[in-house]
């Protein structure tokens, strides 16, 4: 299990309760202007939702929501909050121990599954050919849902291609309708699609301000693998929320770090799946379509980069 002990940083719910004030303008949306992505239909808020198209063809919503820590009645009470906002790619996986939350979290929400893009992840232990095909059919089971949008390996670990031919055949079956890895390096990456039949559609990494993995991204643009962020503010370690910089850049658009943060994954094209249980930043964390950084922002936030895992623990 991974563990959740990490060095001392303000968290964002610590920053609002000591005085610091949601901007106004954070509840209004508008439309993106980058020409990364297409706009869909809205949520609820008025929110754009985006989506991307990964290399099979099947469109995956830029921005999502991250379920880690989120169990049993929060867990789908969140979910179905998540949904109700705008949030249309839910993730969550095997290790998290909340797919069943999820799954009711979903069905609570009485949205079309059609509309979603649900995640879910296969755990080490469960690596290998039949037991990655066992673990696949638990977590369907656990979620209540017929199929998958996009099924993980969640670490590099374990028998790596056993696991992942099961998730071809699973694919080409039609139960996922993209297969892809996490945490993966892009050395992992070669040797895996050296025997695979299928090409993994997404690498899901940690990627934030302070650790920004610019030659991964690289890599993954030139394969044609979408890169997807988890921890896009590094749980609010290094003291993201409050950091002086983001701030400054936030000022000029009447916008948070965190929302400062999202747009600028959005911008080098990204995929983001924030996790939080408060609706008000849910609300904050879709509103990121109606500005956008300018070529010296990004620069100054690649300054950032420290060049060093702010999770060491995970490793």
């Amino acid at each position: 299990m991974e563990k959740r002990e990490y060095k001392k940083g303000i968290t964002r719910r610590d920053f609002l309760q000591t005085g610091a004030k949601l901007t106004a303008a954070g509840m209004i949306a508008g439309m993106g202007t980058t020409r990364l992505f297409a706009a869909v239909s809205s949520g609820p808020m008025g929110n754009p939702v985006e989506r991307i198209t990964l290399n099979n063809g099947v469109q995956m919503p830029v921005l999502g929501f991250g379920t880690l820590y989120l169990n049993d009645a929060v867990g789908e009470k969140c979910v179905a909050d998540a949904i109700s906002l705008g949030y249309r790619l839910i993730d969550t996986a095997t290790i998290y121990g909340n797919e069943e939350a999820v799954g009711a979290g979903i069905k609570r929400s009485g949205i079309d599954r059609k509309e979603l893009f649900v995640t879910s992840k296969v755990w080490v232990e469960d690596s290998g050919y039949e037991k990655a095909k066992i673990a696949f059919e638990t977590s369907l089971n656990k979620l209540g849902l017929d199929y998958l949008d996009l099924y993980l390996i969640h670490r590099p670990r374990g028998d790596v291609k056993g696991s992942w031919k099961a998730m071809e055949e699973l694919y080409k079956e039609g139960k996922i309708k993209a297969i892809g890895v996490s945490n993966f390096t892009p050395a992992q990456i070669k040797d895996l699609m050296a025997g695979s039949s299928v090409k993994p559609a997404v690498n899901q990494i940690e990627a934030h301000a302070f650790f920004q993995q610019p030659e991964d991204l690289d890599f993954l643009k030139e394969n044609e693998i979408q890169m997807e962020a988890w921890s896009p503010f590094a749980q609010g370690r290094n003291e993201l929320f409050t950091n002086e910089t983001l701030a400054e850049i936030g000022k000029k658009y009447n916008k948070t770090n965190a929302q400062v943060s999202l747009r600028w994954h959005y911008q080098r094209g990204i995929v983001t799946i924030p996790r939080t249980s408060q609706t008000a930043h849910m609300k904050e964390n879709l509103n990121i379509f109606d500005f956008e950084l300018s070529e010296s922002d990004m620069k100054t936030i690649s300054k950032l980069d420290l060049n060093v895992t702010q999770f060491p623990e995970w490793d």
